[in-house]
């Protein structure tokens, strides 16, 4: 791999296009307890140690948005989703970078 992500958009941007009503695909790559602390509403879990356990999980026909704490585990989720033909894009920033509404709990 070489660490190359096909697209990348910003935390502002995501809230921005949810805001306005988008019905995105957001997928959190975090841990459980990082997911319990606060995550996007809107978002799916799939801890980055399951993500290729899971793929089947996730469609190749929808952009999935990829968010982790910083924007580097969904960066690299991104380079692994990318090599399986998914559209990807990475959350730069993370949820360090999240200033719009948060979800808690499982």
């Amino acid at each position: 791999m070489a660490f190359q992500i096909p697209k990348s958009c910003t935390p502002e941007e995501v809230a921005a296009r949810l805001r306005d009503g988008e019905d995105m695909f957001i997928l959190d790559v975090r841990e459980d307890g990082e997911w319990a602390d606060g995550h996007i509403g809107q978002a799916v879990h799939i801890p980055l140690g399951q993500l290729m356990q899971r793929i089947d999980e996730l469609d190749r026909g929808r952009e999935i948005t990829v968010v982790c704490r910083s924007g580097s585990r969904s960066g690299l989720a991104c380079e692994l989703l990318a090599e399986h033909n998914f559209n990807v894009v990475n959350m730069t920033g993370g949820m360090n970078d999240w200033t719009d509404r948060v979800s808690y709990g499982r």
